[in-house]
Order: C-alpha cells, then structure tokens, then sequence
C-alpha cells in the first residue's frame, strides 16, 4: 500500500544504497572511508576567487588560475592557533539590500542579452536560479555545464540528478529549495569562472541570498564557498563546518560533480547534509509499516 512518505523514502533508500550505508531504519554506521585531498570539481582546480564585498556591489577577487592545479596533501586539522576563520564582515547583506528587491527585479537587472563580461560570448542561456524564494535552504554552486546552459536552468546535468536524489533523501524536493550558482553564464570548457567574471556576477549572487534570506546557505565546491567566506583556503580546510553568514548559517561540502569520480566521498557530504538536517528539524523519511 502506497503512503504519501513512499516517495520519499524510495529516494532516501536509492541515496543511501548508492552511499553503501543500508538502510537508515537498520541504524547501520556507514564504513569508514578514505580521506580526499582538497577538493577540486570538473571544472575547476581548488583555485582561488578572493574576497567578496558585503555590500550589493562588485567584490574585490584575488587572482584565478582557469587550469587544474595539482591537489596538495589534506592538512592537519588546525590547532586553536591556527584555526581558519572566514572573513565575513561588515554590516548584514539582508539589511543593505536594495529596497523592494526581488528575484525577479535582479533578473530583470542582468537582463535577457547581459554582456557584462565575455562569458556572454559562447552562452545559450542565463542561469539564473530555480526553487522556491522563501526557501530556508539554498544550494551555490560554481557557474552552469553544457546542459545547464542549454535548459537555462541550474543543475540538471548528471551532477544535478544527483543534487536532486540528495534532496530527496533530506525529505524535501527541489522545489522546496532554492539552487543558484556564483556566475550564471557557462564558462567555456567548465573551466574555473576567472576573477573578472565572478567579480562582475557575483553581486547578483548576493542579492538573491538577500531577498531569500535562507536559514541555512550549502556551497557545493570550492569556488562558492571561496567566493563567500573571502579566503583563498582549499575546502577541505573546512568542509562541513558552520559559519555565520549575515544571519544565515553557512557550510560548505563537495561539488555533486566531484562525487561522481570519487563515489567514496558521498557519505562524507551526507554527513553534512545531516547537519543541515538538524539545524532545518528535518528528518529522513520513516519506514512505513504500511509500505
């Protein structure tokens, strides 16, 4: 007999077999799995786009190598001394934003032709953002692939269907969510979004995280989290860790697209998509007796 927790449950089965965890009602531990070094998506080494500007206005970005730089070894967890702390300051982003904005008005800002800088060049379509604009939980990711620039619309691609199963097995739907990405126009080859291009689009970035005003904000990558927390750190410096983000609670995790080549790591990013879980009182779907 079908329940209206079915759905959801299938998914969160089909996400936690991929994951090699069993089933969650079996309180099965996950295995132990290899550490990864740094993280670096399919389309960018873990490369450095600097600080970011509170303000609604273009950031300051450090220098951005567009080709894959060789991973270094995973550092040591900091001491106290050393510990890494983002630079997010200056007044709220909520408070600064513009009056009466909306996630329509921005995208009525950038434009249906933007030219602001050359991605315009090879672009099909402006990606500009999908789900609902009271989310409490947003999704950033690095900029659209080929099938995201075809669509229009934000992670659809392989690394997309998986961001939805993983959605899924939060027990919420895409719907429910707001996905968006640092620049919204395809970098030629997914390669790394250079510090002009994340300089010009990330503004709008900002702004959409000001009319959201989400609870909790979840970088997938590098290039995201970069762009948010101004350092120039390799995510695995603080993957899965909280920050405060302008009255938001941010953490960053790996990009779907780097789950794919190394699947290990996925229960890992389901680690931190619990601790999203708790923060939001979000719980997997039951088993049904029923079902």
């Amino acid at each position: 007999m079908d329940s209206p927790e079915r759905p959801h449950l299938e998914a969160w089965l089909r996400y936690a077999d991929d994951l090699g965890l069993g089933p969650f009602y079996l309180d099965r531990a996950p295995q132990s799995t290899p550490d990864v070094g740094p993280f670096s998506d399919s389309r960018a080494a873990e490369s450095v786009p600097a600080p970011v500007s509170s303000a609604a206005t273009a950031p300051s970005i450090a220098a951005v190598a567009p080709r894959r730089a060789p991973e270094p070894p995973i550092p040591q967890k900091p001491t106290a001394a050393s510990a890494f702390t983002p630079q997010v300051s200056g007044p709220s982003l909520f408070e600064e934003r513009i009056e009466n904005d909306s996630l329509a008005r921005i995208l009525d800002d950038i434009g249906p032709n933007c030219t602001r800088c050359k991605l315009h060049k090879a672009r099909t379509h402006i990606v500009f953002g999908v789900g609902s604009p009271k989310a409490q939980l947003v999704f950033v990711g690095e900029g659209p692939g080929h099938d995201e620039d075809v669509q229009g619309e934000p992670f659809v691609g392989r690394a997309g269907k998986l961001l939805t199963q993983m959605i899924e097995a939060m027990g919420l739907r895409r719907q429910d969510v707001y996905i968006c990405n640092v620049v919204k126009c395809r970098p030629p080859e997914n390669r790394l979004p250079e510090r002009d291009e994340i300089a010009t689009c990330s503004p709008y970035l900002l702004r959409q995280l000001g009319v959201i005003q989400p609870k909790v904000i979840c970088c997938l990558g590098a290039c995201s989290a970069q762009t948010l927390l101004n350092t120039n750190q390799g995510i695995s410096r603080y993957r899965g860790e909280w920050f405060d983000f302008h009255g938001s609670k941010l953490i960053a995790t790996y990009h779907p697209a780097y789950l794919l080549r190394n699947p290990p790591t996925k229960s890992e990013v389901w680690k931190d998509l619990q601790k999203v879980m708790a923060v939001l009182g979000l719980e997997p779907p039951r088993k049904s007796k029923s079902s």
